[in-house]
C-alpha cells in the first residue's frame, strides 16, 4: 500500500493563441480510398503539392476480390465513407479513388453520394478524370490497359466509348486479386503501355487502376512512343487539383500536367 502523500498539482494557465486558415490554406481535398489499395496515397504523395494543401484519406471496404459484383457493393458504404471526412472541413473537393467502381456504380451516382455529405465541394474520380484529361489533350482514339478480369475491362472500354473515346487497343493483365495487382512491377507495366501504344492508330494511353504502380514510368514511356500516357492516380490528382483552384506542375508527372 502506497502511504506516499500525494502531489497537489500547480495551478493550470491558460493560455492565450490565435488561430489562421490551417493546413489547407491553399485548398483542403479529400480521397476516399479502398481498403485493399497499396499504391495510390504513396503515390499522391509525389503529386499533391504540400505548400498549402490539405489532403485527408478515408478509406472505404471493399472485396480483395475484383468483379462487377464486389465493384457495386461498394455503392452501399460510400455515403458513411464519405463522412468519415468531416465537413466542417470545408473540402474543396474530394475524390473517389477507384477506376472500375466508378464506372461500375456510374459516375453520376458517386458524385451524388458523396455531394449528399459534401455539397460544397467538388467531386471527382479516375474514370470521370481521365474524360477530362483526354479532353484537356485533345485525344479521342487511345489505347487501355487494365489489370482487370475481362467482364469488367469491357464495360469500362464500353464507358469510355459512350463518351465518345475509341479505344482502338485493350490489353489486360487480367488479374482479379487487387492484392495481386499491386505487384505487378512498374516496368511491366511501362512495357504495357510502350507495346500497345506504338500502334500508328493510337493517340495515347490510358493505363486503369489506382492500385497500379504507373507513376514513375509514365515519362519513359511516353519518350519511348511520343504520346501522352495516362494513369488512373496522374488523372485523379490532376483534377482535384484543378478543381481545387491549383495549377501547380508536379515533376516527373508526364504531360497532362504541363500542358494542361
Amino acid at each position: 500500500m502506497n502511504d506516499a502523500t500525494p502531489t497537489v498539482p500547480a495551478a493550470i494557465e491558460t493560455l492565450d493563441f490565435e488561430t489562421d486558415a490551417g493546413l489547407g490554406q491553399r485548398a483542403c481535398i479529400g480521397l476516399i480510398v479502398l481498403q485493399t489499395d497499396q499504391t495510390i496515397e504513396h503515390e499522391f504523395a509525389k503529386l499533391i503539392p504540400r505548400d498549402g494543401v490539405a489532403l485527408y484519406h478515408a478509406r472505404i471496404p471493399n472485396a480483395m476480390e475484383v468483379s462487377p459484383e464486389t465493384l457495386r457493393q461498394m455503392h452501399r458504404d460510400l455515403p458513411a465513407t464519405a463522412a468519415l471526412l468531416p465537413a466542417s472541413f470545408g473540402f474543396d473537393a474530394v475524390g473517389y479513388a477507384c477506376t472500375s467502381g466508378a464506372t461500375m456504380i456510374g459516375e453520376a451516382r458517386v458524385d451524388e453520394m458523396i455531394r449528399a455529405v459534401h455539397p460544397r465541394a467538388k467531386t471527382s474520380n479516375p474514370i470521370s478524370a481521365c474524360k477530362a484529361a483526354l479532353s484537356a489533350l485533345g485525344l479521342r482514339r487511345i489505347a487501355l490497359v487494365t489489370p482487370y478480369p475481362p467482364e469488367v475491362t469491357v464495360e469500362m472500354q464500353a464507358n469510355l466509348r459512350d463518351a465518345g473515346y475509341d479505344t482502338v487497343a485493350v490489353a489486360s493483365f487480367n488479374q482479379s486479386d487487387d492484392f495481386t495487382v499491386a505487384r505487378i512491377s512498374s516496368e511491366s507495366i511501362r512495357n504495357a503501355a510502350v507495346t500497345i501504344g506504338a500502334r500508328d492508330d493510337v493517340e495515347g494511353v490510358f493505363v486503369s487502376c489506382t492500385s497500379l504502380r504507373a507513376l514513375e514510368v509514365i515519362e519513359a514511356a511516353e519518350a519511348q512512343i511520343n504520346k501522352p500516357v495516362l494513369a488512373s492516380n496522374q488523372v485523379l490528382a490532376w483534377h482535384l487539383m484543378r478543381l481545387a483552384g491549383l495549377s501547380d506542375l508536379p515533376s516527373g508527372a508526364g504531360r497532362l500536367f504541363t500542358t494542361a
